[in-house]
């Protein structure tokens, strides 16, 4: 069964848009049987701030389809939305299909055959469209389908010559060559044609600041000052909103001079100012650009937690809704080392839905699915916890385009 009958426009979608009057933006009115789904409400006052009425009413109506479609969904479902998974090895749709998988993560060997050639242009748009076709036959929720694009040392798209023509180079090397309007024509054009062969979701721009050649970051990000940054991270995520494929900004709270956390904790002990000054501005610049979603890394940042890593921290992710983010708030992959001293009993997903988390990525999602789905049954994740988190996830879906309601 498919959310069809939920998408229908139903009649009190009509109604509810009936009284909306200039009122609503100043109130911020949600109708009255929208729920008090935490991050719902403000996010749609914010929404409706300053529109015309025909867009309020509009919006409004969607919020509407978005609830029912919330609605017809099984807790099960709602569970399996908050993952996105590192691709299977196999039995991809088959597991899309049994876990109700918010969303697929693509690595090399997604790009090649079983027998480790290169796919061909057809053959990889085709097996997307079965992982979306599986995702549509389960739940009628479409995939998010993510790959990380960001140029240079970090591209999985563009190693296979089939799909480009050649290796996509750094935005580093881009600016080197012709600058900035070569950067972004070059951004949107490669995005665009990822969007084509069904990858929806880029997990680029980086939006750590580095000056330093000897930073683990460095090569990966811009590779200017803080300024500079928050400048390139407003127009990219402008061409990439534009091109309708989903940007990320990472690794949020900004990594700074930190080592890399895919081997061990980083320890980051520098003052609130200097991420306020410095660190925070480019994600600020994406987040006001409209970046649907931001990338938690597993940092341990003291002076916001110095318990817990950011992924995992309560405290570093009312920062990061502080700066105005209504989107989808995702996890660093949760199988890097530097998760596990930090999870009892392997429950790094339920401490990252806790933290506020709205997608948790992830290879481990067969142990963790039923970890969160039994917190939830005890109550230890509240039900509006996941509903709003859900709802988010369903809004970005909306606003890609992938869902319709």
């Amino acid at each position: 069964g498919g959310h069809q009958a939920q998408t229908e426009p139903k009649n009190e979608l009509h109604s509810a848009a009936a009284p909306v009057s200039p009122s609503v933006t100043e109130a911020g009115a949600a109708p009255d049987d929208a729920g008090p789904i935490a991050g719902g409400v403000p996010a749609l006052r914010h929404a409706l701030e300053g529109l015309n009425r025909p867009e309020a009413i509009r919006l409004l109506r969607e919020e509407q389809a978005l609830r029912g479609v919330l609605a017809g969904m099984t807790q099960e479902e709602k569970v399996g939305q908050l993952f996105f998974v590192r691709c299977p090895a196999q039995n991809v749709s088959q597991k899309i299909t049994a876990w109700h998988l918010g969303g697929v993560l693509l690595f090399t060997r997604d790009y090649k055959t079983a027998g480790e050639e290169w796919l061909s242009a057809d053959a990889f748009t085709k097996k997307l469209a079965d992982y979306q076709a599986a995702a549509i036959g389960d739940s009628g929720i479409p995939l998010f389908i993510g790959s990380d694009e960001e140029g240079g040392t970090v591209t999985r798209a563009s190693r296979n010559p089939n799909l480009f023509a050649k290796r996509s180079p750094s935005p580093q090397q881009l600016l080197r060559s012709g600058g900035m309007d070569t950067l972004l024509a070059e951004t949107t054009a490669f995005n665009e044609r990822l969007l084509a062969y069904g990858v929806n979701v880029n997990f680029a721009p980086v939006c750590d600041v580095s000056v330093d050649a000897n930073d683990f970051i460095h090569a990966r990000s811009f590779g200017q000052d803080a300024a500079a940054t928050a400048d390139y991270i407003g127009r990219v995520t402008a061409a990439m909103n534009g091109t309708g494929i989903g940007c990320v900004l990472k690794h949020f709270p900004g990594y700074g001079n930190n080592v890399d956390t895919h081997t061990g904790i980083a320890i980051d002990s520098r003052p609130y100012t200097q991420f306020e000054a410095e660190d925070l501005l480019p994600f600020r610049a994406g987040i006001d650009a409209g970046a649907p979603f931001v990338l938690v890394s597993h940092n341990v940042i003291e002076c916001m937690d110095g318990s817990l890593p950011a992924s995992l921290s309560p405290a570093v992710h009312e920062t990061l809704r502080s700066l105005g983010f209504s989107g989808i708030a995702l996890t660093d992959d949760l199988a890097m080392d530097a998760v596990a001293a930090y999870a009892k009993n392997g429950s790094a997903a339920v401490l990252a839905v806790l933290a506020g988390n709205d997608m948790i990525v992830t290879t481990d999602f067969e142990t963790q699915i039923p970890q969160v789905l039994a917190a939830v049954k005890n109550g230890t994740i509240p039900e509006e916890t996941l509903d709003a988190a859900c709802l988010r996830i369903l809004r970005v879906k909306l606003q890609l385009g992938l869902l319709e309601v």
